[in-house]
């Protein structure tokens, strides 16, 4: 280097490479910029890190449940006091007239097992089991007659103060305020326990069962609300997905660029932002006091959710087709093809893998919609039985796994409470699934430029 390439500011023997009051100024702020984003970073990533560990310590012991093993005792005298096995009178016994003979049989067990205990009754067994038992084991009558003069080991639910308290969410101290259970009842559970009489089972009714009355917690499940989600679903892919790709292909490529246009962009736009009880509102009085749709069916809840994911879905697959380079369009119409031809055969295949994220994010926040619901009635819905058909699933009343959510939320039993929190575990793999096959997809069919 000579005299002639030093800048005429440098002072005469100071280097360029050392680092001025400037420089180590300006260093400094960087260095504190990056470090305010890693601890935002780390931040968030322990917010999310406490709220998983909340949802999951709250929400596992809804996938257990308590079980009781008793051998029940098929009275011919109650259950058929004609002696012909004539279905139809065997239908006429109510769960009251099995009610006793559950009973019976965990009083039978605690008497072979020579448990000591205050409870010298059958009825003070009644506190242990669900409610749901007697229609457990006349089910099994209906479906097996010829097994009615028989002993049958049936695993029936537990109530939910016996489960409660086995996952610790009933405590001794607060039995002597419970009208349902007491101390007497606890002992005898942990003396069954020990016996072997009652345990704790992975629950598969929470997944595929039905939602229950308020009287039997134990016994609600999420699958019939989950069918009710899918139904939603199908019609909000089936409308949006068309619909969406339509106007938006017809916005960008083809519309002409006046206040018209602009005016309709701007309200898409605005949709986007709209808060979706307001598509609630709007279902309620377009979809059943208008069109005079059944109330609570999942086809109007793919309605209302339709006109809040089609915003979406257009603002999404317009930047998939902005995304896509002029010379595409230019080559194809250079080479002969009509503007039509340039859409569909070039520009839309390219864009299809930012169509399909943005179509399965839309789908995945329609998912987790419960305000809309809340207007058309799926939410004071108790879904407790499974459709019986495809036009069945669309018309009758039904639920959705977040109004479902919802309404377990809000009921006063704390095993309703658990429940809460398990569906909201099972919606939360529904919406990571659905946010996953979004990635899959786009690094799938994505193209490097």
């Amino acid at each position: 280097m000579t005299d002639a390439s030093i800048p005429s500011d440098t002072p005469r023997g100071k280097s360029l490479t050392a680092v001025d009051a400037r420089t180590a100024k300006r260093n400094a702020a960087e260095r504190r910029f990056q470090w305010y984003g890693r601890t935002a970073i780390g931040v968030g990533l322990l917010a999310l890190v406490i709220l998983l560990g909340s949802i999951l310590s709250n929400g596992m012991g809804a996938f257990q449940q308590t079980f009781i093993t008793a051998d029940v005792y098929l009275d011919p005298a109650k259950l058929d006091k004609n002696g012909q096995r004539d279905i139809e009178d065997i239908k006429k016994v109510s769960t009251f007239g099995y009610a006793p003979l559950v009973e019976n049989a965990v009083f039978r067990s605690v008497e072979s097992l020579g448990i000591e205990t205050p409870l010298t009754r059958a009825k003070d067994m009644k506190a242990l089991v669900s409610a749901s038992a007697p229609a457990q084991v006349r089910d099994f009558v209906i479906a097996n007659p010829d097994r009615i003069g028989d002993t049958v080991a049936f695993r029936i639910l537990a109530s939910s103060r016996v489960d409660g308290y086995l996952k610790g969410r009933v405590v001794r101290e607060d039995v002597a305020r419970d009208k349902n259970i007491d101390a007497e009842h606890l002992d005898l559970v942990d003396e069954l326990r020990a016996a072997g009489l009652v345990e704790k089972r992975f629950n598969v009714d929470f997944i595929l069962g039905a939602d229950a009355s308020e009287s039997r917690p134990e016994q609600a499940g999420l699958g019939v609300s989950m069918l009710g989600s899918f139904f939603m679903m199908l019609v909000v892919l089936v409308l949006s997905l068309p619909i969406g790709v339509a106007a938006s292909i017809y916005l960008e490529e083809f519309a002409p660029k006046n206040r018209l246009t602009d005016l309709i962009e701007v309200n898409i736009s605005n949709l986007a932002a709209v808060p979706s009880i307001v598509f609630g509102i709007l279902g309620l009085a377009v979809f059943i006091q208008f069109a005079h749709l059944p109330q609570s069916a999942p086809l109007v809840g793919g309605l209302v959710l339709t006109l809040m994911t089609l915003p979406t879905i257009i603002i999404s697959t317009r930047a998939s087709l902005k995304a896509v380079p002029p010379s595409i369009r230019d080559a194809a119409l250079g080479v002969g093809a009509s503007k039509m031809q340039a859409v569909f055969h070039h520009v839309l295949p390219l864009a299809m893998p930012g169509i399909l994220t943005g179509t399965i994010i839309g789908l995945a926040q329609a998912l987790g919609e419960t305000a809309p619901l809340l207007l058309i009635g799926m939410v004071g819905y108790i879904a407790t039985n499974y459709p019986e058909g495809l036009a069945s699933g669309f018309l009758d009343p039904n639920s959705a796994m977040p109004a479902q959510i919802y309404e377990w939320a809000k009921r006063a039993d704390p095993a309703y409470y658990e429940r809460a929190w398990g569906g909201i575990i099972i919606l939360l793999v529904f919406l990571l699934t659905m946010n996953l096959i979004a990635i899959l997809l786009r690094r799938r069919f994505e193209r490097r430029w």
